[in-house]
Parts: C-alpha cells; sequence; structure tokens
C-alpha cells in the first residue's frame, strides 16, 4: 500500500476502523447478512454504466473534506430524479458521515423514486462493509487501492460478487493500477485524478494510465471534469465513462448543470 500516513485519507481510514468496531457491536456479520439478503433487488451497475456513451455516474454529496459543505439544500431523492432525467447512468451516494455528511439512508431515498443503480461511495475496510453496502440497498461498492492490501483487495471483491454486487476498483497512479489489474475483470477500474495526498487535480492522470490498458478495458476518469472541453479531452483518448459530483451538487440545478456539461448521453 502507498503510505497515506498524515494525510486527510489516513485520517479517514483510521476513523473507518473505530466506526467498524462500534458497528460490529451494534450488529454481528449475521445479522448484516440477514439483511442483505432481503434487501431489494439488485439493479446491475455496470451493465447501465456500459448502456451509454457517454455513461455518467452522477453523485450525490452533500460536503467534502476539503470544500466543507457544498450543497446546503440537499435532498437526495430529488436529485436521483433530476440525474435520471438528463440522463445519468448511475448514482455515486456518499455514505461516509464524519467527513462528508453522508448517510447510509441516502442510498434508498436516492433509489427510492428512480430505476438508476447506485454506488456506495464510502472508504470500506473489510468485507462487512461490502454485506452491509448490499443491506442498504446498494448496488455497486468502492474499493480504493490505496487503502487496502491485495489480500483485502481480492477478499472484498469476491464478497461482492457473492451478494451480486458489481466493485468499482479506483487507483491513483501506475503501481495501484497494476496492483488492481489482479483482480477479476467484472471489476471496474476507476483513475482518481485527485491526489488523495495533496488533493491537487490533473486531468493527464486518467489520459497517462489509460495508455496502459488493454483497448477493451473500459476506464472511468474521476474528479475534475468540469467543462464540455474537459469532456471532449477525454473522449479524444477514448475515455467515455465519467464519475462527476462537486461540479453538479455546486449548482441550484443538477440536472441543468448535467446537460450542459454531457448534453443528452446516447443510448446503445
Amino acid at each position: 500500500m502507498n503510505t497515506i500516513e498524515n494525510t486527510i485519507l489516513g485520517k479517514i481510514i483510521e476513523r473507518k476502523k473505530e466506526e467498524f468496531a462500534t458497528r460490529l457491536k451494534q450488529r454481528s456479520y449475521k445479522d448484516i447478512e440477514e439483511l442483505a439478503h432481503a434487501a431489494s433487488p439488485i439493479r446491475h451497475f455496470a451493465q447501465s454504466l456500459l448502456s451509454k456513451q457517454p455513461g455518467v455516474i452522477a453523485e450525490i454529496k452533500k460536503a467534502s473534506p476539503s470544500k466543507g459543505v457544498i450543497r446546503e439544500n440537499f435532498n437526495p431523492t430529488e436529485i436521483a430524479e433530476q440525474y435520471e432525467t438528463a440522463g445519468a447512468a448511475c448514482l455515486s451516494v456518499l455514505t461516509d458521515v464524519d467527513f462528508f455528511q453522508g448517510a447510509d439512508e441516502n442510498i434508498s431515498l436516492a433509489r427510492s423514486n428512480c430505476t438508476l443503480p447506485a454506488l456506495r461511495k464510502d472508504f470500506l475496510i473489510d468485507p462487512y462493509g461490502v454485506i452491509e453496502a448490499r443491506a442498504i440497498q446498494a448496488d455497486c461498492i468502492l474499493l480504493i487501492v490505496s487503502c487496502l492490501s491485495d489480500q483485502q483487495l481480492e477478499e472484498m471483491s469476491k464478497t461482492a460478487f457473492e451478494y451480486q454486487l458489481d466493485v468499482l476498483v479506483e487507483v491513483h497512479d501506475e503501481n495501484e493500477l497494476e496492483r488492481a489489474l489482479q483482480l477479476s475483470e467484472r471489476c471496474l477500474l476507476g483513475v482518481n485524478n485527485r491526489n488523495l495526498k495533496t488533493f491537487d487535480v490533473d486531468l493527464n492522470t486518467s489520459i497517462r494510465l489509460k495508455k496502459l490498458l488493454d483497448p477493451s478495458r473500459v476506464l472511468i476518469t474521476e474528479s475534475g471534469i468540469a467543462t464540455p472541453n474537459d469532456v471532449q479531452m477525454m473522449q479524444e483518448n477514448d475515455i467515455h465513462s465519467f464519475l462527476v459530483g462537486e461540479s453538479f451538487m455546486k449548482q441550484p440545478r443538477p440536472d441543468h448543470a448535467f446537460t450542459a456539461l454531457f448534453g443528452q448521453p446516447q443510448v446503445y
């Protein structure tokens, strides 16, 4: 793993360890497994993403560690409905409480009046969190390579597939990409253009890593996509899948911001 001590990410992971211990006392593995098996039917995240071009994962988040509160008027149900109307393929929903002011129930709220599948956007460190994701109605999980060992990545991705969840594996550089490619090809690959140590953004990170992949492998570019020129630059480099949140959340109408950035995605 990369060294993340003394970074925001390191602080988040330390808090997640405490949070996991607390949650395990409140609900056992057996309890959470029962809730996961009783959850509403899965929605196929990867299938939905690949059915549109551009395929956009539209994010629902209230705040971030670097920017504080991004959206005061925060209604996950309404935002999800707007995203679906605008043409999003999937949702990304923040559930971290301490750093992003998220909540587990935001996933069920977001899914309640739309048909889009939802990613649980959180910092998972144990298979418990994977099973919990299904229990709270998520359709996909995020695994951040810089936070996890190879053994954790393997174990957690396998657990996700057992519960029919899709998996988005997030990397930031060549070394992390190499580790991610050891996992099943069923995993979606995401490149975060934001350096989680400095929080600087470089869109060339996605372009650089895309060149290292087999042309058939889909890459999702994350962070920093703010203008139609950014979208065009990615598409010119054969990147057609996007995760965008902050530039939508800052606007009064996220759906209008979506259309201004992408137009209407085409269904394939």
